[in-house]
């Protein structure tokens, strides 16, 4: 499954153990993360800025995280969603990796549920869904 990991999740996943970072571990191994240039630069910031991170510590996460990844989309457009500037760019993100989940805790974005065949799902819900396919 192709999966795109909003920001606050692999901020989650870097912050502290627990389902993100399990989620985190899950999709590298067994399925293929997509990420955005717009996700990189908000991930950047948030472990400098919210989790005081040093540059260099939050750069070796950033280029971890696009070293893993599948793909790492680049100059896509805005989806069409009935959200923030910043989110339709994320989600247009993940429309252009043609990703099939979108996982985030962000509940703007969770009460789009999809968009097309994107499916945007909670970390729970992600879990959920991929213990279900694993029965």
């Amino acid at each position: 499954m192709r999966v795109f990991l909003d920001t606050n999740v692999l901020v989650s996943a870097f912050a502290s153990r627990g389902l993100c970072a399990e989620l985190l571990e899950l999709v590298l191994l067994d399925h293929d993360l997509i990420v955005g240039r717009n996700v990189l630069r908000e991930l950047d910031k948030a472990l400098r800025e919210k989790l005081k991170l040093p540059a260099a510590r939050a750069a070796e996460v950033v280029d971890f995280v696009s070293t893993e990844a599948i793909q790492v989309v680049d100059n896509a457009g805005p989806a069409p969603a009935n959200v923030d500037a910043a989110d339709a760019l994320v989600l247009g993100e993940a429309l252009a990796g043609d990703s099939e989940s979108f996982v985030t805790g962000d509940l703007a974005l969770l009460r789009v549920a999809y968009i097309g065949t994107l499916v945007i799902v909670s970390p729970r819900q992600f879990w959920d869904i991929l213990r279900a396919r694993d029965r």
